[in-house]
């Protein structure tokens, strides 16, 4: 009987915040980083669609399981590269980059596409694994520096890279042709010779 007590005393009592850290930290040790695998895709595709719901450009959004596979798993090189954070045997966040090789520093560049992790698993250190798994990926292929955009309301996600001590550029701004204006500019530009 006093064993099952104690047990009941040791399951209710009220932790202090060092068993709770050390209790959230062991939640995480399930959490698997790892590169994407062309099996991943049916699972992927849902979270990079509730990305494109939160970026609002779901509308727009064009990625299919066949696009997936064909740009990230049968060309070579691929078109992008993906790191997956998976507990258990569900995915629950993603990082897509890709390279540009040539710089002015005569090191590549590594790109972050997207990061995305799902609502249910923020603020749970998965999109720091993963930023930190895309930065020794960085130092593996020796690149010069690592660039990525985030959108100016994402209040959350700017303090977020604030915190891995990533800085805002202010020196540059981002410049878009739509394909529409692009196809127009090189019509244009074929009317003119």
């Amino acid at each position: 009987m006093r064993g099952r007590v104690r047990a009941f005393e040791a399951a209710t009592r009220r932790r202090t915040p060092k068993e709770i850290t050390r209790s959230s930290r062991l939640a995480k040790i399930h959490m698997e980083i790892r590169k994407a695998v062309e099996a991943d895709i049916p699972n992927l595709l849902p979270l990079m669609r509730q990305l494109a719901e939160f970026e609002k450009y779901a509308d727009d959004f064009a990625v299919t399981e066949h696009v997936l596979r064909e740009q990230g798993f049968h060309r070579s090189p691929p078109d992008f590269h993906c790191l997956v954070a998976e507990e258990g045997s569900d995915l629950v966040g993603f990082l897509v980059y890709h390279f540009v090789a040539f710089t002015y520093r005569a090191k590549p560049n590594l790109i972050i596409k997207e990061l995305y992790i799902a609502g249910p698993h923020r603020s749970r250190g998965v999109g720091k694994l993963l930023m930190k798994a895309v930065g020794k990926e960085a130092a593996f292929t020796g690149c010069g520096v690592i660039k990525w955009w985030v959108a100016k309301w994402n209040e959350r996600g700017i303090e977020f890279y604030k915190q891995l001590g990533a800085k805002i550029d202010s020196d540059w701004h981002e410049f878009q042709l739509s394909e529409k204006a692009f196809r127009d500019l090189a019509a244009s530009v074929e009317e003119s010779r």
